[in-house]
């Protein structure tokens, strides 16, 4: 008896966290659903969506070009040492091209944006939600979801495709002068080997991630930032879990949805 007597808080704190995950989970789907119908039926707060599309979209295309430059130009001096041990220094515009077209730019544009976004977005909706801003919408009989949570989350998913297409053209260009500069690969030789590797298939497998990148970080962050509770302090727990949350589905995702399309040939 004395054996078994400390299992049972550890089974009962077990439960009780699966418990709370499945309900996030069913959370997130209800709101999810909920988003598609209102965005497919009947009008929403346009101007709202495109205040939104401007924050998410116009003042985060710094953070995203930067993030997608840096890491090409240090994928492409990590490739052009390795490479040219094996003499193939003159394949450095594929390898970093494909690379950066089909995961990293649109994986890394999708982590630091949605840090960014996701953080706001919870926050933003947590304080209307402990200061009872969204009874008082359903209070004069309108829908919190589609004047809050549509114009966010069809503003993610628009936004983070146009910015993964910035982050790609600056990336390359940027592990393009990178190799010109530091490795001695000419911009011409890079030119023409991305070109024959990188395809439209390439670009569009990446692409397509991330709309489900952004759609996933909008609702996730509504999902929180409209069941925050437990006043400030709530609001910034809210905003700590959403960025952690966004981060681990989009890696998770990333993986899924690569094998799925790689499975119809993208």
């Amino acid at each position: 008896m004395a054996d078994n007597a400390p299992k049972a808080p550890r089974q009962l704190a077990l439960v009780l966290l699966v418990a709370r995950f499945l309900r996030a989970v069913g959370g997130v789907s209800l709101l999810a659903s909920e988003t598609m119908r209102c965005s497919f039926r009947g009008p929403f707060a346009r101007r709202e969506f495109v205040h939104q599309v401007e924050t998410v979209g116009i003042q985060s295309l710094t953070i995203a070009i930067l993030t997608a430059a840096f890491s090409s130009m240090v994928m492409t001096v990590q490739f052009a040492v390795q490479m040219t041990r094996f003499g193939v220094k003159e394949y450095v515009g594929s390898v970093v091209s494909l690379s950066l077209v089909r995961e990293l730019g649109p994986a890394l544009t999708a982590l630091m944006v949605g840090g960014r976004v996701g953080a706001g977005i919870a926050a933003e909706l947590g304080s209307m939600r402990v200061t009872e801003q969204v009874d008082a919408i359903r209070a004069m009989g309108a829908d919190p979801v589609r004047k809050l949570v549509v114009p966010r989350v069809l503003a993610t998913t628009l936004a983070l495709p146009l910015l993964t297409i910035f982050a790609d053209i600056l990336g390359v260009f940027g592990a393009m002068v990178v190799a010109r500069l530091d490795s001695g690969v000419g911009m011409t030789l890079f030119l023409e080997s991305m070109l024959r590797s990188v395809t439209l298939e390439d670009f569009m497998h990446g692409l397509v991630k991330t709309v489900f990148f952004g759609f996933l970080l909008g609702v996730i962050a509504c999902y929180k930032g409209l069941s925050t509770s437990g006043g400030t302090e709530g609001v910034g727990r809210a905003t700590t879990e959403t960025v952690v949350i966004t981060s681990l589905v989009t890696l998770c995702v990333d993986f899924v949805l690569t094998n799925l399309l790689l499975g119809f040939g993208l």
